[in-house]
């Protein structure tokens, strides 16, 4: 059974999701059956291997509902031998098998595995997939607490287990595509292709790209067109995505194929593009093609904070990529930003609302969309140090009443579930019993705050297994920035980088200061 924390309507729109069931439906020795939260394939009368896909942080209360649904413990040291190995990646004692890095080879790696233990204890099943490469058991690795709570370390349990897990890397000459086109998908009817895996700029807050590390680009030739023209036999709109498209070396080859005239009549979008990169050939392409507008990332008005972000992104540039667009007959730019980056101060927030401002005198017309969001700390990246800015709530409200009154659209996001993100992206173990907790609750930012109350209380039920302290403070978790040399909770699960090479980031990024 592979799960998904949403509708089919959501979850069908997402590539990720659909690449993982391709890659195991295709094997003739699996059966594969999908669950959404508003429908699901007939299930299996016995259940071997149960996958669920976390899109994002706040999904994760929804797979212990989708476990209990199927009559599946949720905690996995609960689990017995008739119950189904449960794989996926999000708060790790959900799961007894996490999946790290790209699916491609990780995933036949992970179900071999599975087949040739099939009939062993579970034990010795969860055993032997912690020996295979990307795969991280979580049983068999104890966290460990000093006598006033701070984490020291997560360590193996028994001999034998790696003492860290690294990020498994495809590189391979192609990247994935849709398998599944449908008119009920949340974009419709669209074929999703893969231009670009990761992102070379580095910008410091970014987990896209330093995650996702190295940048690949697949053959134009032997990748790109043929996953075009299979998509294109089935639907007249395509959807090309990645972190950065426009910086695949054989992009504008790409672009002058979809101009010619086979391809009349179908609709093409790009995902956010760097605004460096904007041509007036990209924005009349696209807008003959059926897109209205276009999205750039300039994470701040401010030079001097794109400066410290590593953005290498110009005035110029973004006020060249606004006047392309319109030149080329697009209607619509969007640009995402963001408040609360480390040492920015209300003169940067000024500086983003003046260029939005300059943006709409310089391109009558272009109508500007700006989306912002609250900067929340990423693992594996040189700003995991960094805290959630309590003055970011302020921002985004400063931001609101410069621009709505002057014809320019504000999309925030809220800082308060920023807030819960940051949460969920910090913490370690000890935040396990206030995801079980907050089931029933966690639409309400209240609820996740009573929770998390409770279980420094000790008023939360206990995870199974060995006790462990309360979790830290609410401060220390969303709000302190931590020390460089501090024991971080996935210290144990290898990035593609070292620690001390997003230090040295950290530290690049902090003399722009």
């Amino acid at each position: 059974m592979l799960a998904f924390p949403s509708t089919y309507s959501v979850g069908i729109t997402s590539l990720g999701f659909q690449v993982v069931w391709a890659t195991l439906a295709r094997r003739s020795d699996l059966d594969v059956r999908r669950l959404f939260t508003d429908r699901g394939d007939p299930p299996h009368r016995h259940c071997d291997l149960f996958g669920l896909s976390l899109s994002w942080e706040l999904d994760g209360p929804v797979l212990l509902d989708l476990l209990e649904q199927q009559r599946i413990p949720l905690w996995s040291q609960q689990r017995g031998e008739d119950d189904p190995i449960v794989f996926g990646g999000g708060p790790v004692l959900t799961f007894d098998a996490v999946l790290l890095g790209d699916g491609e080879q990780l995933l036949p790696d992970f179900v071999e595995a599975v087949i040739a233990q099939r009939h062993a204890p579970r034990a010795e099943r969860l055993r032997a997939l912690a020996r295979v490469p990307g795969v991280y058991v979580p049983a068999l690795y104890a966290p460990r607490y000093s006598s006033d709570g701070q984490l020291l370390g997560v360590e193996p349990t028994e001999d034998g287990i790696p003492a860290t897990v690294a990020k498994q890397t495809w590189r391979g000459n192609t990247l994935s595509h849709s398998t599944v086109i449908t008119p009920e998908a949340a974009w419709p009817s669209i074929h999703m292709v893969e231009v670009v895996r990761s992102c070379p700029e580095l910008c410091r807050f970014c987990l896209a790209s330093y995650l996702t590390l190295p940048f690949r680009t697949p053959s134009l030739e032997d990748g790109l067109i043929p996953a075009v023209e299979k998509g294109l036999t089935a639907t007249k709109r395509l959807g090309l995505l990645g972190a950065s498209v426009t910086q695949h070396p054989q992009f504008d080859d790409l672009l002058a194929w979809l101009d010619g005239d086979p391809f009349d009549g179908t609709r093409v979008s790009v995902s956010s593009v760097r605004a460096a990169t904007v041509t007036p050939q990209l924005a009349r392409i696209l807008a003959k093609r059926g897109s209205k507008s276009l999205t750039i990332a300039i994470e701040s008005g401010s030079q001097r904070m794109r400066d410290v972000v590593n953005k290498k992104l110009s005035q110029e540039d973004i006020f060249a990529a606004a006047r392309y667009a319109k030149e080329g007959g697009l209607t619509g730019l969007k640009l995402y930003g963001m408040v609360g980056l480390p040492t920015e101060c209300d003169e940067d927030l000024e500086a983003t609302a003046d260029l939005l401002l300059s943006l709409k005198k310089a391109t009558p017309g272009l109508r500007l969309t700006l989306g912002v969001s609250t900067f929340v700390p990423k693992a594996h990246t040189p700003f995991q140090w960094e805290g959630v800015r309590p003055e970011a709530e302020k921002r985004l409200k400063l931001l609101a009443k410069r621009l709505k009154p002057r014809g320019i659209e504000l999309r925030p996001e809220s800082f308060g579930w920023s807030v819960i993100q940051a949460l969920l992206s910090r913490s370690d173990r000890r935040l396990a019993p206030v995801i079980a907790a907050v089931r029933g609750r966690h639409g309400s930012l209240g609820g996740w705050k009573a929770a998390y109350r409770g279980a420094r209380a000790g008023e939360a039920e206990a995870a199974p297994g060995a006790s462990q302290p309360p979790p830290p403070a609410w401060e220390a978790v969303i709000h302190a920035s931590w020390q460089p040399d501090a024991v971080l909770p996935w210290e144990h699960l290898e990035g593609p980088l070292a620690k001390a090479t997003l230090r040295r980031h950290r530290g690049d990024a902090f003399s722009q200061t």
